[in-house]
């Protein structure tokens, strides 16, 4: 099933201002985002991630509004416009499965269908069953579903909707780490084979590493950064939002397997990892996770050692974090030919005893790489 963007998509972007209040919080919201892929919404508890979803779908009247998705406008304050919930074409995924426990799997889907007029269906019976894997439980009742099941439906259900826009709140906050593990690549599929695009609000970095394109980070409701994944992941004025979970993600490709060992080789502009085996063919595409903590540095190639993964690079940036260490970003790859970012979190002492310097040439020793796809 091809990745199309509908013709009414191509190029828009999703446009939401916002001007939120309530008792001692307020949202400032601005974005202004390409109408496709996973943007995800990204902050501490509280900051006002779930705010900002019900106010772009109309569940929460901003004060002040704009929300626009191509040439779909569902609010304009300015102008006096106001369409109302059930009018957007939106779908929507709660943190607990919102499904009628008394009907079947099939009615409960049925009813998210017959929202929507036949001719302005972008989204099949079909495709909705075979992407969310739920044939098997057409014939089951909601409430003898287990929670990931749950959701699976729920998303399956959003989905035959044919949204403009999909917005999920913490869809897997509720189940447990294998649940989220097993729904986790139906969500990639989503994402991979329907061009909806979608707002996914999250405080789990491996999911929203997993998942996005675009991030925003929200901190006591206002957007602190917003962006490409990979760009706001490496910016080190951003380290308190991630903290240990500082790092960034590579889009690579697989180019060797190495079966006598179990490992794979993928390969990123600035260069190759060893990995864990992926279990995919070679000429696959993955994502890498590498921390900020599992990097360390050296200024002379390192010797013979359990770390397999060392790499070439430049410093690119140097910052302070807290009174013992600092965060290096580092741009991979031979000078004439640099390449991804890396960031590595090591102590101020073995800053100086490097006499680590911007624009200094370094040898990366990556200690653990995630596959995250």
């Amino acid at each position: 099933m091809p990745n199309r963007v509908p013709s009414e998509l191509a190029g828009a972007r999703f446009v939401a201002r916002l001007s939120v209040s309530h008792a001692d919080f307020t949202l400032q919201l601005a974005l202004d985002l390409p109408a496709r892929g996973v943007t995800a919404l990204f902050g501490p508890s509280g900051s006002g991630k779930t705010t900002a979803l019900r106010a772009i779908a109309g569940l929460h009247r901003p004060q002040q509004a704009l929300v626009s998705i191509g040439n779909e406008v569902w609010q304009d304050d300015a102008k006096g416009i106001l369409v109302p919930v059930h009018k957007r074409a939106l779908g929507y995924v709660f943190q607990e499965a919102s499904l009628f426990p008394h009907l079947d799997v099939r009615a409960n889907m049925a009813y998210g269908m017959q929202r929507v007029e036949q001719s302005q269906r972008r989204v099949s019976w079909e495709q909705a069953v075979e992407l969310l894997g739920v044939g098997p439980l057409l014939q089951r009742r909601a409430d003898q579903l287990s929670g990931g099941e749950r959701q699976r439906v729920a998303i399956a259900r959003a989905l035959l909707t044919s949204p403009s826009l999909l917005l999920m709140d913490e869809p897997l906050a509720a189940l447990d780490a294998a649940s989220k593990e097993a729904i986790l690549p139906y969500l990639e599929r989503v994402h991979d084979e329907l061009a909806i695009p979608v707002l996914y609000v999250s405080h789990s970095i491996d999911e929203v590493a997993r998942l996005a394109d675009q991030i925003v980070l929200l901190d006591k409701g206002v957007v602190t950064a917003s962006g490409p994944l990979r760009d706001v992941l490496t910016r080190l004025d951003l380290q308190a939002a991630f903290s240990d979970d500082m790092g960034t993600v590579l889009d690579a490709e697989v180019i060797e397997l190495d079966d006598a060992y179990g490992l794979s080789r993928v390969a990123f502009a600035g260069g190759s990892l060893l990995v864990g085996g992926v279990g995919r063919p070679i000429g696959s595409r993955v994502r890498a996770r590498v921390l900020a903590r599992d990097v360390s540095l050296a200024v002379a190639p390192p010797g013979v050692s359990s770390i397999l993964n060392v790499l070439e690079a430049s410093v690119a940036e140097i910052r302070d974090d807290g009174v013992d260490k600092v965060n290096v970003r580092l741009r991979l790859g031979a000078a004439e030919r640099e390449g991804e970012i890396l960031i590595a979190r090591i102590t101020r002492r073995s800053r100086d005893l490097l006499a680590l310097q911007q624009g200094q040439r370094v040898f990366v020793q990556v200690k653990s790489v995630a596959l995250i796809t």
